[in-house]
């Protein structure tokens, strides 16, 4: 028999962060987030997004041992403000069994039909900054922090429960080679003439901070447009700098800026911690700092995170900027492979932006849809 009960204190929280450890347990492939820092993604007191949402947990158990999880959320200004009546789930994991994935589904369709809500949409998290969608190809290739991995099981489940395909999305990388000046390297010069335009790279973490907040709120210029975009509020500012920039080497960190140095372009590149974070097994001390910072310095891949350009210079080749600054940093630091985070199928401009470096698709994701 499976029941499914609601966490409420901070021991379940923990039971919930670890339940993957023990359904991963076996494989090469699955990347464990930091313990302490997932369950303050659960912290109301600590993470932001719980000011303009809400989220309930849930845990599912077979003979008094822990088979899957769920997270309900609802997200308030999605509903509100932007009228999409839609009920979120993520962290969403079980093990190979239909009747435990059902019993967790059930506790998400509860919530959204007491809210009124007519769909429900998942996985995914609080905001765009989250991970987001279940693999759908690319079991064989190990994960990113930044990315859910699952067994391939899972479509299967979604597919039995009456879900539908809603977004598809893809994860792409090209050796650095390929990144050819020839295809940047004279529009970077001509931009930056025509439009009076200047690039800044830093070299310490403080210097990028107090021009955080005008990145944050040229992403969500940027990024308005796309399906499921949900802006990132004032108070999660803050937050986002703490667990993102902080992580992030300052020189992977490039901004383009007009004659009057307002911000007209980001990009935003981390490097590979999946080997580290699998080694550091969840915990920070006493040696995963340690594997976490060697991967920092010494990382030879990266993971393209984010890159924004102003809607009023969209198309007009502003990227070709931030590729020549990256080649130079690239270049220094002997990278050899170039990861792309999961990216809409819709987006055609990003493909565009990236069809110079032949990229090869090498996972697949999406999110699943079903009406409440």
């Amino acid at each position: 028999m499976i029941t499914v009960s609601e966490v409420k204190t901070t021991a379940d929280i923990k039971k919930f962060v670890k339940f993957p450890f023990t359904l991963y347990k076996d494989s090469k492939y699955w990347v464990p987030p930091i313990i302490a820092d997932e369950m303050e993604t659960f912290n109301k007191d600590k993470n932001p997004a719980f000011k303009d949402a809400e989220a309930t947990l849930f845990l599912a158990y077979k003979n008094n041992e822990i088979v899957g999880r769920v997270v309900a959320i609802v997200n308030w200004i999605e509903i509100k403000q932007q009228k999409v009546s839609k009920m979120r789930f993520g962290w969403f994991d079980f093990i190979d069994d239909l009747e435990v994935s059902k019993a967790l589904i059930t506790k998400v369709k509860e919530i959204g039909s007491k809210n009124n809500l007519e769909y429900m949409e998942g996985p995914v998290g609080f905001s765009n900054l989250d991970k987001v969608g279940v693999l759908t190809e690319g079991f064989e290739e190990i994960g990113t922090m930044i990315t859910w991995y699952n067994h391939s099981y899972y479509v299967n489940h979604y597919e039995s429960l009456g879900f539908a395909k809603e977004k598809e999305y893809m994860e792409n990388r090209f050796p650095f080679a390929n990144a050819d000046p020839k295809f940047y390297a004279k529009a970077n010069e001509l931009i930056k003439k025509r439009y009076n335009l200047r690039p800044i790279n830093f070299t310490k973490t403080k210097d990028v901070m107090p021009m955080a907040d005008k990145m944050f709120d040229l992403f969500n210029e940027s990024y308005a447009s796309l399906s499921s975009f949900v802006p990132i509020t004032e108070i999660q500012k803050a937050y986002f700098k703490k667990k993102y920039i902080s992580f992030i080497n300052p020189e992977y960190i490039k901004f383009v800026v007009d004659k009057d140095d307002k911000l007209v372009a980001f990009g935003i590149v981390m490097p590979s911690f999946s080997h580290a974070l699998q080694k550091a097994k969840g915990k920070l001390f006493p040696t995963g700092i340690f594997h976490l910072l060697k991967s920092k310095k010494h990382s030879k891949e990266v993971i393209f995170y984010l890159i924004g350009v102003h809607p009023d210079y969209q198309n007009k080749g502003v990227t070709a900027i931030i590729f020549n600054e990256y080649y130079k940093t690239f270049t220094e630091r002997g990278i050899q492979t170039c990861v792309r985070t999961p990216e809409l199928e819709e987006n055609i401009a990003i493909k565009q932006l990236w069809k110079n470096f032949d990229p090869e698709i090498y996972k697949r994701r999406r999110t699943y849809r079903k009406n409440l």
